[in-house]
């Protein structure tokens, strides 16, 4: 089935001696930050061959706010009035389609205003009342287009997980339109998930940085992951390399969810995420959550006993702030900002457990949330159990590179970019 199509939209090159797809037209990976071609989203190569992938079906798509031509019209509105595609719905997820609800919240079903189309919500759906979903759209084919931020705990990587699934039971396409992944996707790194722990915030055995992009996700989680593979299709981007962070691309950004503002905050995400699970502020409520974190009582010893750790790539300043709302609403706490000053050697996870580490150690007060949050954010029991014992930086991240090393193999099988 529409084979030719399929293949100009996936290669988008040549082919290197190597077997890896190589961006045609695109200069050789450049440092982060320095100009080069700007990225080409899939999206943008979909509507440029016409929506031939899309041509005769109806269609309904998976988005949020990120879902943006590089001139920030909504795929949406492009979509619904190019007369070239049938587009019948569009499907929300957790925060909502445009964007309007706070962690754990979504939109509810409603009539999107701008376009008329049905817009129905995904969030905490899944498996047959999500295939219901489809099935009720009247779609022959779901596309997803979402920004993610490159951690395990995000959870648009698990909606498009769970539409997958959906997908395959409803009998349904599935076309994943690839972005990039704003930290780049150059290595995989922290805890992998024991599958004991699955939640929304990890269904299946990834590391915490899993390091791809959306497309390249849902080629793994239809090979490794789910019991039926879904019909699936991947248009992938021009212009990226795994070097890329997110100011190389030449792309806008919108912010994917109320607490991710810029991709500074997507850096560090990966590890400060850990702070939700542990009695500390993670900085929501700030203008800079997951860069700031504190609590009342903590005083310049955290700061200095993390800055003493001498991680790389950044340093900590000892910082008071008041959040607006979430934990401490309206109290002055005090705490840590980071300052990533070399993001090529920054490591966001091993800068948590440092971070967790120094935290129990120089206050007191440290507490785990009582339901052990922190055991669904990193995957397992082990990263709770061993900062409990007095472990260090070094034991506890050391504990997992076993499983790491696995998952970095399996990884590799599911690369498109260079």
């Amino acid at each position: 089935m529409k084979l030719s199509r399929r293949n100009l939209l996936a290669a988008g090159g040549a082919l290197t001696a190597g077997g890896a797809l190589a961006a045609t037209g695109t200069p050789a990976a450049a440092s982060p930050g320095r100009a080069h071609a700007r990225v080409r989203t899939g999206f943008e190569r979909l509507a440029a061959d016409g929506y031939a992938l899309l041509a005769g079906e109806r269609v309904g798509v998976v988005t949020n706010p990120t879902g943006i031509t590089p001139d920030a019209r909504h795929l949406v509105d492009v979509m619904h009035a190019d007369e070239r595609v049938g587009l019948v719905a569009v499907f929300g997820p957790e925060h909502g389609f445009r964007g309007t609800a706070q962690a754990g919240g979504s939109e509810g079903r409603y009539d999107d205003p701008a376009t008329g189309l049905p817009v129905y919500d995904t969030y905490l759906k899944s498996g047959q009342a999500l295939a219901d979903v489809f099935t009720a759209s009247g779609v022959d084919t779901v596309v997803f287009d979402i920004q993610d931020a490159g951690a395990r705990f995000y959870t648009y990587i698990w909606t498009l997980y769970d539409c997958m699934v959906a997908a395959e039971l409803a009998g349904k396409r599935f076309v994943v339109l690839d972005r990039p992944n704003p930290v780049s996707g150059r290595a995989a790194l922290g805890p992998v998930l024991d599958r004991a722990f699955a939640t929304f915030v990890g269904r299946e055995p990834i590391a915490q940085a899993h390091g791809m992009t959306v497309a390249e996700l849902a080629l793994l989680f239809n090979a490794e992951f789910l019991a039926r593979p879904v019909e699936l299709e991947t248009v992938r981007m021009t212009g990226w390399r795994r070097a890329d962070f997110f100011d190389s691309t030449g792309l806008p950004w919108v912010p994917p969810s109320p607490n991710m503002p810029t991709p500074e905050t997507a850096l560090v995400y990966s590890g400060t995420c850990l702070f939700e699970g542990t009695n500390l502020s993670e900085g929501r409520g700030t203008t800079r959550p997951f860069e700031l974190l504190g609590a009342e009582g903590v005083d310049r010893r955290w700061s200095e006993a993390a800055n003493a750790l001498g991680l790389p790539g950044v340093r900590f300043r000892e910082a008071y702030f008041a959040p607006t709302f979430s934990k401490f609403q309206g109290r002055t706490v005090g705490g840590v900002q980071l300052h990533v000053h070399d993001r090529e050697t920054f490591d966001p996870v091993r800068t948590g457990i440092g971070l967790l580490v120094t935290a129990r150690s120089s206050w007191s007060g440290f507490a785990w949330r009582p339901d052990n949050w922190i055991d669904k954010l990193t995957g397992s029991t082990r990263v709770r159990t061993l900062v409990d014992a007095g472990a260090d930086t070094d034991e506890v991240v050391g504990a997992w590179e076993t499983d790491l090393a696995a998952f970095r193999a399996v990884r590799r099988e599911h690369l498109l970019y260079r």
